[in-house]
């Protein structure tokens, strides 16, 4: 290599230094939207096609009329809901004389919280003796699904609520219950219940797991979690959660696995027959090659965030990939309304995305590989023919979005608890994780679900399992 290619090549890797620096700081520091917003041009200036830019004619004002309402409204304040408890204090007026008439009375609404309470549930059982026969007779103790345990389910459910719902780590929970009930809960105590908790939903996750299972479209993902590994003194081990989402179901499955690599996918997904999407992440397309009967889709919005991060490079060959990108997510909106959703994907959206895909043909030849608008165009390549799936099916959604949305309350965990104390506790959060997001998928309060299911849940046969599941459930 000559002195000259030499410098070229530092030149380079300087550049790509410098971007990834760039990029870095803004996701520490910068704005997280990925919204696209086209920048106003002249109506003189030329395009990338060398035709004039189109500009809109201004539109014509319009009069609008309105009536105004005269009853009187606090400005910001909202309704309270008519279900709550009703308090009810009437204040007469002082030294009222006789023989008044009333004609009306003002009311004035406010919300009074009352904080939980800790109640000690004893259970007498009286014990007698038979005169004659000196048996002793004695009542049986109700039926518990854990009766060992001195917590009961409704405790239990709102412990695990405010860990994984709430992101409050138990020993948050265990200060605030010392400070608050004068009862002080060892961890040790604590960390048993929710093992025993987990022992007893075991079987209702692996029935989750079925029933997901036979969705005919999943969305997948994967997110990463710290582990204490006792192999390893005072260090944390990178495992991950699996993520599995049947939107047609309404149902979560979070899986443990030690990696990112493709045993714990293929385990899962060995006998799955049906869509997956995904994104770029290379083991999806080795569990697909293992399995003829699973086909990929790809995720419009990790294609959008490659080509977003070309753009705040400054790089202006993004703002057309992105505007085709944003026309069409709004031609979605309409798909949505349309009698035949598949038919007008691929009559008003497909052409969208060969026009891009015609566009990036033309212009890659013109940009550097290692820039950020070249390894966005390189990407879009890679995943065009899963992009293309998006259109034949129209089950499959746009993008990985709703998945990601499961995954937050993950994320916010991570931030509170920091990590999993043992791999098997790491499945055990995989596994409430699961009950949770399906919980939310069905807009099913997680509290009385679980509350509910931990009850009588031990009673249940195993071909009644799946009613405790939270898209079968009605609270």
């Amino acid at each position: 290599m000559s002195k000259d290619q030499q410098i070229e090549a530092l030149r380079t890797e300087n550049q790509v230094l410098r971007l990834e620096r760039d990029q870095l700081k803004r996701l520490i520091f910068g704005s997280k939207s990925e919204r696209f917003v086209p920048t106003q041009n002249d109506s003189s200036q030329l395009n990338i096609f060398g035709d004039l830019v189109e500009v809109e004619e201004p539109t014509s004002k319009q009069e609008i009329t309105y009536q105004r309402s005269n009853a009187k409204k606090h400005p910001g304040r909202s309704s309270i809901p008519d279900h709550l408890p009703v308090e009810e204090i009437t204040l007469e007026p002082k030294d009222k004389p006789e023989g008044l008439v009333k004609i009306g009375e003002e009311i004035s609404e406010t919300v009074e919280y009352t904080p939980a309470s800790l109640i000690k549930k004893r259970i007498i059982r009286p014990k007698y003796a038979h005169p004659s026969t000196q048996k002793i007779l004695i009542a049986d103790l109700p039926d518990r699904s854990m009766p060992k345990c001195m917590a009961e389910p409704s405790l239990i459910a709102f412990l695990l609520n405010r860990k994984f719902v709430e992101h409050m780590p138990f020993y948050r929970q265990i200060a605030q219950i010392e400070r608050d009930y004068k009862w002080t809960i060892a961890s040790s105590t604590m960390g048993n219940w929710f093992i025993q908790a987990c022992e007893l939903l075991e079987p209702l996750y692996q029935c989750l797991r079925q029933e997901l299972l036979q969705a005919s479209c999943l969305q997948a993902d994967e997110s990463p979690i710290k582990v204490l590994d006792s192999d390893k003194a005072r260090a944390t081990h990178q495992g991950y959660q699996w993520v599995y989402h049947a939107p047609e179901r309404g149902l979560v499955l979070f899986e443990y696995q030690k990696g990112r690599g493709k045993a714990g996918p293929e385990k899962m997904l060995k006998e799955y027959t049906g869509i997956i999407q995904c994104d770029g992440w290379q083991v999806y397309d080795k569990v697909a090659k293992g399995n003829p009967n699973i086909k990929l889709a790809g995720c419009l919005a990790h294609v959008r965030r490659k080509f977003y991060e070309a753009q705040k490079q400054g790089d202006t060959k993004a703002n057309y990939p992105l505007s085709k990108i944003k026309e069409i997510y709004l031609l979605e909106r309409e798909a949505k309304k349309a009698e035949d959703k598949q038919a007008y994907r691929l009559e008003k959206m497909l052409p969208v995305l060969k026009e891009l895909r015609a566009w990036i043909d033309q212009q890659a030849i013109a940009v550097t590989p290692k820039s950020y608008i070249g390894k966005a165009m390189t990407y879009f390549v890679n995943q065009y023919p899963k992009l293309l799936a998006i259109f034949e099916d129209s089950r499959v959604e746009l993008d990985n979005n709703r998945i990601e949305n499961k995954i937050r309350p993950l994320a916010l965990g991570r931030k509170n608890y920091l990590f999993a104390g043992s791999h098997p506790a790491a499945q055990r959060i995989a596994m409430m994780y699961s009950f949770f997001a399906s919980c939310q998928a069905n807009e099913v309060n997680p509290h009385q679900w679980l509350k509910n299911t931990l009850e009588t849940i031990h009673l249940a046969k195993t071909s009644q399992l799946n009613q405790y599941l939270p898209n079968k459930v009605t609270l």
